[in-house]
């Protein structure tokens, strides 16, 4: 369990910094690098992103409520897991493949080590 945990914890903290990014610094130098797009582009897509960094945060917040019920969070992280693993994966085919890498991958090690 310690080994999801920590995992899960990763994944929680990941999940805010992109809330962060897409809620805050979308349209800021720094977002406007790691999203490689222009001004324009960011202005034009500020509210979708605003939106999308909302659910980030809610699963971040599920995440971390699963943590603090210790051996009871069990279900709640696998489905807020699952969500993640989800998301990742069709934000890979969708938007761009390091997605899975980044969004995916720690959620499935985390799952993996959670359901040992």
């Amino acid at each position: 369990m310690i080994v999801s945990a920590i995992l899960a914890a990763l994944v929680a903290v990941l999940h805010l910094m992109f809330m962060v990014l897409e809620m805050f610094l979308w349209d800021k130098p720094v977002g406007l690098r790691i999203f490689a797009q222009s001004p324009e582009q960011a202005r034009a897509t500020k509210l979708l992103a605003l939106n999308q960094g909302l659910y980030n945060g809610f699963l971040a917040a599920g995440l971390i409520w699963g943590l603090l019920l210790k051996d009871d969070g069990a279900p709640v992280l696998v489905f807020f897991l699952g969500c993640v693993i989800l998301a990742g994966i069709f934000g890979g085919f969708t938007i761009n493949k390091r997605i899975m890498l980044v969004q995916a991958l720690p959620a499935a090690l985390a799952m993996f080590f959670l359901l040992l």
